[in-house]
């Protein structure tokens, strides 16, 4: 069993605070991700799951064991790079099995794990190339197999796709998920990527200036963003804000139009997808300023009381520039969210 708990951690530089006490169980052979933008504090908290930063204050657990005073060689754990940190001087089976030569492996040993391995990753038929023969993609397939050839209870990827071009990564997306899944091993995969975290993760932990802001599936942290900052980051394009007054008795005043919503008798941010908002009869009135068509779908940048809002529309409906449209949100898409705490309320 490799559950991770992340107990209390909190990481500091000098005046600066990189963590603020994050508290994260990650579930034995779960597929953890950690989302964010660029300083958020993701890649600081897997370093420190790793070993290769030292939290000022907290503790991590893998599988039952406190390991946060451990060096990361006896942590159970592989890490896999940005950058793959494939050798260059070694062929692929050389590099595959290189941990496995640190500890001394038998040769047969290594054998069979390093076949294995490159058989999982498609790489079987490149063993005895030297990685300076080899494209981006396969790089990183032979950077993934070494980590897994070494067995670990856990394995940390941090940003692994994001030097291949937008097809490959695409690709590569897909076959790392079943590999994980068929090596039932705990993973944590860092990355700034939405795509990526929506479509890899059993699990999500959107990260903001140095805190875990919402830790649910893919599919909850879309439908039902807990804080307004998941609402605006999650999604392309993100989630719509109004601002709502209230009119007494669960109506609300939103866009110049009133609506149902939550028994509040204080002010709140109305949010609603832009896909989730259909031409109809009464709703929101709003002017097109932009339009965009996107194959199946038109992106319609409108303007509601001087408030920028998009809508997601079939690209079978005639909208122009200049058009007043009057747009209905699915009643059951609708969040409502506390400008004060910036926390959803319904």
């Amino acid at each position: 069993m490799a559950v991770i708990e992340i107990k209390n951690v909190a990481k500091t530089f000098g005046a600066y605070t990189a963590l603020h006490d994050i508290n994260l169980t990650i579930q034995d052979q779960e597929f953890m991700v950690l989302l964010g933008a660029s300083g958020c504090g993701k890649t600081t908290l897997l370093r420190i799951i790793a070993g290769l930063e030292t939290a000022t204050t907290g503790e991590v657990w893998i599988g039952g064991r406190r390991v946060d005073h451990l060096p990361p060689k006896d942590r159970g754990i592989a890490m896999v790079f940005q950058n793959y940190a494939v050798f260059p001087h070694l062929t692929v089976f050389e590099n595959i099995g290189f941990g496995l030569r640190m500890q001394k492996l038998p040769n047969d040993e290594v054998k069979r794990r390093v076949e294995r391995t490159a058989g999982l990753m498609h790489i079987d038929q490149l063993l005895k190339r030297y990685s300076g023969e080899l494209s981006g993609g396969q790089r990183q397939r032979v950077a993934v197999a070494r980590a897994l050839a070494m067995e670990p209870d856990v394995i940390l990827m941090d940003e692994p796709l994001s030097n291949l071009d937008a097809l490959l990564r695409m690709e590569m997306r897909a076959e790392l998920k079943g590999v994980l899944a068929e090596s039932n091993t705990t993973a944590i995969y860092v990355t700034h990527d939405q795509v990526e975290a929506m479509s890899m993760a059993d699990r999500i932990s959107v990260m903001h200036k140095g805190e875990i802001v919402q830790a649910a599936t893919p599919l909850e942290v879309y439908r039902n963003p807990a804080a307004e900052f998941v609402a605006g980051f999650i999604g392309n394009p993100p989630m719509n804000f109004l601002p709502a007054t209230p009119k007494g008795a669960g109506k609300w005043a939103v866009g110049g139009q009133v609506i149902d919503g939550p028994q509040k008798n204080k002010a709140l941010n109305f949010a609603i997808r832009p896909e989730d908002l259909r031409l109809a009869d009464s709703g929101l009135t709003a002017r097109a300023k932009v339009v965009e068509p996107l194959g199946a779908h038109l992106l319609v940048t409108c303007d509601i009381d001087g408030a920028l809002f998009r809508a997601v529309l079939d690209s079978d409906m005639t909208v122009k520039p200049g058009d007043t449209l009057t747009l209905a949100p699915q009643p059951d898409r609708v969040r409502w969210f506390d400008p004060d705490t910036t926390r959803a309320v319904a």
